[in-house]
């Protein structure tokens, strides 16, 4: 299913896009608020999503595209494969000047990610993986958890998540820790810093799309909050919550309500 050198035109891709990046990190980048509630938006966000879109569709024109910050079409449904981008995931931490943001890319068919990366280029790490051939960070494969005890696990999630409403029983006596950045969360379990991570509301296919391959390629599960495989590229681009771990994955799926 992966097309050539596909993985490698989304390393170079990521690459420019860090090189924009950084160039209005820590620079007062002019900052909106986007209609509905959906949070801010900076002109590095659109720059890089403008340079994505130039470097990725002209080597592809026949991928769909599906990003964050680009107006959404329904042509992409057409497609065979189809770009899934996020050009800034954490924006809100790029403002603020954390180092913990994301370019997020990745690429599908049929419902399925076929190649991933997630760059943080204030931190020079570079995860990657293709469809069956493993994931790496800098080139070094990574591996997720194989910890099996959920009271002995750390978590990556946000707060409102641990809410006892969302549990069929007790909240499990995990750790919880937070990151702004979803793609960044995944990776980070990916690697085995974390043993998993999960976010219970609607989730945007461009936060997770990279991350969710990146995941199962370094041994982990991934699914959404039901437990169900996510499938990427719908007419409406969310998912229902994600849910993604090494050894405890399904044993975190099973404690939800």
């Amino acid at each position: 299913m992966l097309v050539p050198k596909d993985l490698d035109l989304l390393l170079d891709a990521a690459r420019a896009a860090g090189d924009i990046a950084r160039g209005y990190f820590n620079a007062s980048p002019d900052v909106w608020e986007k209609s509905d509630g959906q949070g801010p938006v900076t002109e590095a966000d659109l720059h890089v999503n403008r340079q994505l879109s130039a470097d990725l569709q002209s080597a592809r024109p026949n991928y769909g595209w599906l990003s964050e910050e680009s107006e959404d079409s329904a042509a992409r449904l057409s497609t065979e494969y189809q770009f899934i981008i996020d050009p800034i995931d954490g924006t809100r931490a790029f403002i603020e000047g954390s180092k913990d943001w994301a370019h997020s890319i990745a690429i599908a068919k049929g419902g399925v990610v076929t190649a991933a990366v997630i760059y943080l280029p204030m931190r020079d790490a570079m995860y990657t993986a293709a469809l069956g051939q493993g994931a790496a960070l800098n080139g070094t494969p990574i591996n997720a958890l194989p910890n099996k005890q959920i009271e002995t696990a750390t978590v990556l999630s946000s707060k409102p998540n641990i809410n006892p409403k969302y549990w069929a029983g007790a909240v499990p006596p995990f750790k919880r820790t937070f990151r702004s950045s979803l793609a960044y969360r995944l990776a980070l379990v990916a690697e085995g810093q974390f043993d998993g991570m999960l976010t219970l509301r609607p989730t945007w296919e461009w936060d997770v799309a990279a991350g969710a391959l990146i995941v199962t390629e370094a041994g982990g599960g991934v699914s959404d909050q039901k437990g169900l495989t996510p499938v990427f590229n719908n007419p409406h681009p969310q998912i229902n919550g994600m849910v993604a771990a090494g050894g405890i994955h399904s044993k975190l799926v099973a404690a939800l309500a």
